[in-house]
């Protein structure tokens, strides 16, 4: 088996950070799942980037990835939780997206599954408005995958992952253990084995100056960003670009 994932900073496993910095994520952790099933290394490339919009996820990460040699034989697609947060959200555009990656897999002799992220609006400023865009993607990109016969995997609605202990500080990236439970959601999905689940824990304290905090170190640098027309995915690459083997632990 050789799995490819493309997305996001959902799928490139921000929020996860290992001890010398780098990052894990559910992607890394379903492609150890895999392994361990078939009990012989699997083949694994990442090459979701964060801040990426859907379009550049389709037009570029899709071909980078459809091009690795020997070819995948299995694509993981998120995209469009970034789409969202901008003003304008064209949810009709990103359907037609999803469905141009949908027939190029298709014609390439590729698996397909697609992932809606998890739902990050609970505790987001303007949380309502992402939470209907969230779920009008979600329910037309179901839609499109079931009249194609791919394989959907709805993390956005599920309701244990919305929970806070889930996520890092800045609200909008899973933590360990969030990554940890989607992880468990793409292996059920796709008939395999998950690890047992983890109690994330508490919620953070939400006092006046913790969420004082928040906007500080979080959502001001987020506004400056998209003010200044820039990324936080700018001058980066996918962290596997080409195929790295996973052992069967």
């Amino acid at each position: 088996m050789r799995y490819a994932a493309i997305g996001d900073s959902f799928t490139e496993g921000l929020g996860d950070e290992m001890p010398d910095g780098s990052l894990r994520g559910w992607a890394d952790l379903v492609a150890a799942g895999l392994a361990a099933a078939q009990s012989e290394p699997l083949a694994y490339a990442n090459l979701a980037i964060r801040g990426r919009l859907l379009e550049p996820i389709v037009t570029e990460q899709l071909e980078q990835a459809l091009s690795l040699s020997p070819a995948p034989t299995l694509i993981t697609l998120n995209g469009g939780g970034n789409d969202m947060m901008r003003p304008g959200t064209d949810t009709a555009r990103l359907v037609a997206l999803t469905e141009r990656a949908i027939r190029r897999c298709l014609e390439a002799g590729v698996r397909l599954v697609v992932l809606s992220g998890a739902d990050p609006s609970a505790r987001l400023p303007l949380g309502g408005v992402v939470r209907r865009r969230g779920e009008a993607l979600t329910a037309a990109t179901t839609e499109l995958t079931s009249r194609y016969g791919i394989e959907m995997v709805d993390v956005f609605r599920d309701a244990e992952v919305r929970r806070p202990p889930y996520w890092s500080p800045d609200r909008l990236h899973l933590n360990a253990v969030g990554h940890q439970r989607v992880a468990g959601i793409v292996l059920s999905a796709l008939g395999y084995p998950a690890a047992d689940a983890v109690d994330p824990g508490p919620a953070e304290s939400r006092r006046v100056i913790a969420e004082a905090r928040y906007y500080r170190e979080h959502v001001l640098p987020w506004l400056r960003r998209r003010a200044g027309g820039r990324s936080s995915g700018d001058e980066r690459t996918g962290k596997y670009i080409d195929w790295v083997p996973i052992g069967a632990v």
